[in-house]
Formats: structure tokens, sequence, C-alpha cells
């Protein structure tokens, strides 16, 4: 096919998917960012170039056996598995899309398998690591209780940064033990918070931010030295540097306790429809590589505590 056939079956394409409806599904239903909606736009607009160059232009022609032979030319493009899977999330959703406005009757991506092999686990910390993060901050530090509370929440809640950094005191229920969030594309959520957590925010709270606040707070929860809020940046050097003063030997990030709080709650048993909840995932694909963790962790404790490991 000719580049300007294939440009005009594109743009069909595009036409008879629903492309259009779609991106206004994800930008005023969904409230998604611009850079995420275009982040879907660039996965979806390579796989419907694919499937032009197929001979595919409408959503009823797609099977499962074009989309696997999709997957397979972005393996052999030498894609990262997380950029496949992230394409492969944008075309379920676009899919999922499409079946729930009635123009298909059967999702071809239901039994589309994400990639595995060579996956790169994300970094965690132990039990005891975590322990150790958690008491570095020093009681003789005029910031103590402010930095005690920063890393047991990123712990207990396993919030985003972001998420830590835009806390307003309008989001704190400490009488039930709730924090509201407000996640990507705006999309609010409440998280619990454990008792540890809460009672060293509360000592924040009670005796540390009133010091703190000299007006220019904007009614946020976590703020500096000078009073204003806290950036992204300040917690990012402050979750690194403990963990280097904990003699951890990984990198440690606010993502990292992300992570972890992910990873223990999936040890102690928690489902993955939880754990999808808790983290604000609006796909279950972006939960799902701690399936893979789950995995690994299970050979680790077989190959350490079996006889035949």
């Amino acid at each position: 096919m000719h580049n300007l056939e294939v440009e005009k079956s594109v743009g069909d394409s595009h036409r008879a998917f629903g492309f259009e409806q779609f991106q206004d599904h994800l930008t005023f239903e969904r409230g998604l960012s611009k850079r995420t909606v275009s982040a879907y736009r660039h996965d979806l607009e390579n796989c419907i170039e694919f499937l032009a160059q197929e001979g595919v232009t409408r959503p009823d022609q797609v099977t499962p056996t074009v989309l696997r032979t999709w997957v397979f030319g972005l393996h052999e493009a030498g894609l990262a598995p997380s950029s496949i899977r992230r394409a492969q999330s944008a075309v379920r959703t676009f899919f999922r899309f499409l079946l729930a406005e009635g123009w298909l009757s059967v999702d071809p991506t239901e039994r589309l398998e994400s990639p595995k092999i060579g996956e790169r686990l994300p970094e965690f910390l132990t039990g005891e690591e975590t322990e150790r993060l958690l008491d570095t901050p020093n009681p003789e530090r005029p910031l103590y209780w402010r930095d005690r509370a920063i890393l047991e929440l990123l712990y207990a809640s396993g919030i985003r940064v972001s998420e830590l950094v835009g806390l307003p005191l309008s989001g704190l229920d400490l009488d039930d033990s709730f924090i509201t969030v407000f996640g990507k594309g705006g999309r609010e959520r409440m998280v619990p918070v454990g008792e540890p957590a809460l009672r060293t925010l509360k000592r924040y709270l009670s005796e540390l931010r009133p010091e703190l606040d000299r007006g220019e707070g904007r009614g946020h929860v976590y703020l500096n030295a000078r009073g204003r809020p806290l950036t992204r940046e300040s917690v990012w050097k402050l979750v690194r540097d403990s963990g280097q003063r904990a003699g951890i030997n990984k990198k440690v990030s606010p993502h990292t306790l992300r992570h972890t709080f992910a990873t223990h709650l999936l040890e102690g048993g928690a489902d993955l429809a939880a754990i999808q909840e808790l983290l604000g995932h609006v796909d279950i694909s972006s939960t799902q590589i701690y399936t893979h963790l789950d995995r690994e962790y299970l050979r680790q404790i077989h190959a350490k505590y079996h006889p035949r490991g």
C-alpha cells in the first residue's frame, strides 16, 4: 500500500473507530490531563496505522490474532516491556470504550497478554529496610516531626509525591483515619491511614506546623522552613537522603515507598482490585505488575525455605 493510501486509510479508520469520540471521553468524562490524552493518542495512532496496513479499517474487523501480531511487532521493534504495556493499556481502554458505547459486541483485547520476559520489577524495600528508613529523621532537628510524618504517610498510604505535596488541611479526616487526595486528572479518592502514621501526623500538626505557617501555607498540610508548601523536589531529596542515612543499598524515592506499600499489601494477602483502588490506578493493567512481583517473591521464598528449592 502506498504512503498516500495508508494516510487516507488511517484517516478513514480514525472516523470508523470513533477515535475523536474516545478523545472527548478521556478529556471531558474522565478528566484526564492533556499529557495523558496525548500519550493515549500516540499509542492508538500507532496501532490504528498498523491495523490499516493490515486492511483492518473498522472496529468489528479487529481480532485477537491481529492484535497479537501488532504486539509482536512492538517486541521486534525493540520497545521496552513497560512501553508495550502502556500501549496495550491504551488499546484495552479504547476497545472497552467502544464496547460500552455499543460499537462492539466482543472485546478483542480480552485475552491480550502483557509482556513478561525480561520485565524489570519495581524496586521496593523489605520490612526491615522500611523500619530503618522511617527511623532516620533526627529527633534533635527542628523539622523532625514533619520529616517523620512525610515518610510515615508515604509508606502508610502509597500516595504519589504530587498528592502528598498537594494535600490540603481540608483533606484530613483524622477522626476516621482517612485522607482525601487528588490524583492524576484531578480524580479524588479517599485513602485510609494507619495508627503509627496518624500519630506522627497529629504531632506534626499540633507541635510544628503552627510554627511554620506564616500565612503563606495556602492551606497545605506540609510546609517548608519558610512556611510555604513543600515542593516535589524537596520530598524527593528528603526520601533519597533518608535512604542513604539508613544504609539502604537501593535507589530510594517516594515512588519506591509507593511500590513498597503495594508489595507489602500483596504479601499480606490483599487482592489486586483493592490495591488498584488504594493506588488510584484507573486501569487494572497498571496494578498487574504486582502479580509478577508476587510470583518473584514466592520463587524467592521457595528457594530459600524448601529443602529442594
